[in-house]
């Protein structure tokens, strides 16, 4: 009787050695973020200027009827310049905050996941807190920082022409020495609470929006993160931006007029955020929160757009170093 061959079954290869962690991924992330940073000032810092010249203009006697009326006007007596005002503390500011933006967010994201089952997706609420623990990181700068660039910002003129007893400021630099030799460190965090709050909302808000739009499409079109096109990259964080500003444009109008209201406690118009809310309310109504929303929803789109773009190519450009 011939003996029947038996096929054995093909012996599937042995898994392949999990990939050794990148020693230096948050020094990369930190480094493409502070890329991104720079970009986001450069092409966003004209439209920031005009954004907070009406937030803060005086309720009663304003200095501008609106967006175009304050671009005009800068023009006319500052020149081209005068938009790119207080942009040295952000270029340089703006760069240590994205990157720590970004390595945060890195940082909370692996932990996260590290609790879940292999192949799994971080789910919206988790994405929500890794964005807002970024925040928090990032507002340890992020008040100092925009409060020397609002300041900065709604001064007009130049010190020859500033009124008699006015300080005024050459440079970010000047601004925080004579804050600090006047009213102390405290007053250069002035506004810290407010932003912190901005900060956890608005960016748990931004990058669950970004991070859950790139990962369900990473999910249906099956390919990973690096292969991603830019334009979508751009989409994504474009409608990130705008999901962001909906969110916080009006506690962001209080952290403005927080932040340029006098030192001294018997000098300040207002006691804290919830009485500027209540004055702002009270005098112009609900609208008082959303003065320059239009300019900033303009920027939102194409700055925070370019933003990732540029995040996302830096991490390419040095994941493979």
């Amino acid at each position: 009787m011939a003996a029947i061959a038996v096929e054995s079954a093909p012996v599937p290869p042995p898994p392949a050695p999990p990939a050794a962690p990148d020693r230096f991924r948050t020094v990369k992330e930190l480094a493409a973020g502070s890329f991104g940073g720079i970009v986001q000032v450069l092409s966003g810092q004209p439209f920031d200027t005009v954004k907070v010249r009406l937030q803060t203009q005086s309720r009663t006697n304003p200095t501008y009827s609106g967006a175009l009326d304050c671009v005009k006007k800068t023009i006319q007596h500052e020149g081209f310049k005068g938009f790119y005002k207080g942009t040295l503390t952000p270029l340089l500011g703006v760069g240590a905050c994205v990157s720590i933006q970004f390595a945060a967010l890195e940082a909370a994201k692996r932990a996260l996941q590290a609790r879940k089952p292999a192949g799994a997706s971080l789910s919206i609420p988790e994405l929500f807190l890794a964005g807002s623990l970024s925040g928090v990181a990032n507002s340890i700068l992020s008040g100092p920082i925009e409060h020397v660039r609002t300041r900065l910002q709604v001064q007009t003129g130049s010190a020859a022409s500033a009124a008699p007893g006015t300080v005024f400021y050459t440079g970010p630099l000047d601004l925080a020495r004579k804050v600090y030799r006047a009213h102390g460190i405290g007053a250069i965090y002035k506004g810290q609470g407010i932003t912190i709050g901005r900060e956890i909302v608005g960016y748990g808000t931004y990058f669950s929006t970004y991070e859950w739009l790139l990962q369900r499409h990473c999910q249906q079109a099956k390919v990973q993160r690096c292969d991603v096109e830019s334009w979508r990259a751009c989409l994504y964080g474009a409608i990130s931006g705008y999901t962001l500003w909906l969110v916080i444009y009006p506690i962001d109008a209080v952290k403005s007029m927080l932040q340029t209201d006098a030192f001294a406690p018997g000098e300040r118009q207002y006691a804290n955020a919830f009485d500027c809310v209540r004055q702002t309310v009270r005098n112009v109504g609900v609208s008082g929160l959303y003065r320059g929303f239009g300019t900033c929803m303009l920027r939102a789109g194409p700055v925070n757009g370019v933003t990732f773009v540029a995040y996302e190519a830096a991490m390419r450009f040095l994941i493979p170093l």
